[in-house]
């Protein structure tokens, strides 16, 4: 029996999540499978090889991308010297566009064809970035309803499968467990605090939310729980923590229940990306979160062009939570949208309310599933034969 060859790159957690699943959606339908690219625990524990991991080419920023280009350069080439001798019959590149759009072309070159899973943003910034993805990509499979019709305008080949998280995100823990594992009181208001999946992000966005721990504290019962991504050491997130926090608030951390933190907390600060949308399905009044070095906001600010950061109020197309991005995210801001969220239980329930009617925007769940479909008849039209599991 002739082993099938798939290509998969993802450089980012929601990616290695995605890809994770997807992998093993496929492997349930394939009788031989071989997965190889790069990505991170998520798909290793899915059973891929990862030939390059996604920490050595994950950058968050403009400015900061500069240092890391080098290491990026280096597992680029390593990852088309391993296509080049395995030679895939279909390459997944899962969002991460920096990287995955320069490697879809050299992908083209080489005739394998490219699926292309979440859609980079090009309704954001970078609209160009369409003419590269309809030179090189034989699909795109997006995520949000919305894309499909900029897909469709411009000629690329789309199919709306819906946002994954639809089904991934669930609470595995009681509102006791939870508290009791987090040694938290239960009867105390509780703060989640998301600061982000990179080094980078956490290093600009912990301590403003660490400084506004300390001023919420002084005036009130509260408690805070840091919810760390599972790309994160969690000893090295704990001795950040310890440096920077000289407050009396308390503080805890947690690891592998995100979902639990969200679910069980009162309000939560989130950096703003792909935990919105996890906060949102999760139907968890919040606020939004971010900065980047002044350098990146400054050439930044000049290519985008949406009237919101937050994916929750882009899909709204209104103010659904509060935005406190770069400049304006400071610690008394924080203190005060976090405050007046805590005072006001009739501006939790509007909130929690829009958050209830947005899932409806993210489809119905399924959505691996449907991607999954997608590639097997990519692959079939190639002519690629596919073993019974």
């Amino acid at each position: 029996m002739s082993t099938t060859c798939l290509l998969m790159v993802a450089g980012e957690r929601s990616g290695d999540v995605y890809g994770a699943e997807l992998a093993k959606a496929l492997r349930a339908r394939w009788g031989s499978l071989e997965i190889f690219g790069c990505g991170g625990e998520a798909m290793r524990r899915a059973g891929v090889e990862t030939v390059v991991d996604a920490h050595q080419v994950s950058m968050v920023g403009i400015a900061e991308v500069l240092s890391g280009l080098p290491r990026a350069y280096r597992a680029f080439q390593h990852l088309l010297d391993e296509v080049d001798g395995r030679r895939p019959q279909l390459a997944i590149l899962i969002d991460f566009p920096d990287f995955n759009l320069r490697l879809a072309k050299r992908l083209k070159r080489r005739g394998i064809p490219v699926i292309y899973f979440v859609s980079p943003q090009v309704w954001a910034w970078r609209r160009g970035r369409l003419k590269q993805l309809k030179g090189n990509i034989q699909k795109m499979l997006c995520i949000f309803d919305f894309e499909e019709t900029i897909y469709r305008a411009a000629g690329i080949p789309v199919e709306y499968v819906g946002h994954p998280l639809v089904d991934l995100v669930r609470p595995h823990q009681t509102r006791e467990e939870f508290f009791a594992q987090a040694d938290l009181d239960p009867k105390t208001p509780t703060v989640a605090l998301l600061p982000g999946s990179r080094r980078q992000e956490v290093a600009y966005n912990l301590p403003p939310m660490l400084d506004a721990a300390t001023r919420l504290s002084l005036s009130r019962q509260i408690q805070f729980v840091v919810a760390i991504a599972p790309t994160l050491d969690p000893r090295w997130l704990e001795s950040t923590l310890l440096e920077c926090y000289v407050g009396r608030a308390t503080v805890r951390t947690v690891t592998q229940v995100t979902y639990d933190a969200l679910q069980h907390s009162d309000v939560a600060v989130v950096a703003s990306g792909t935990a919105t949308v996890e906060a949102a399905l999760c139907e968890r009044p919040m606020v939004v979160v971010y900065r980047v070095s002044p350098l990146s906001w400054a050439i930044g600010k000049f290519l985008v062009e949406v009237p919101f950061y937050s994916m929750v109020n882009l899909l709204a197309g209104r103010r659904v939570v509060p935005e406190l991005i770069q400049s304006d995210f400071s610690a008394s801001n924080l203190a005060a949208q976090v405050e007046y969220l805590l005072d006001h239980l009739e501006a939790r329930d509007a909130m929690v309310e829009s958050l209830r009617a947005l899932k409806s925007r993210l489809g119905p769940g399924g959505a691996i599933r449907r991607a999954a479909e997608a590639v097997i008849g990519a692959l079939q039209a190639s002519g690629a034969t596919l073993a019974a599991p």
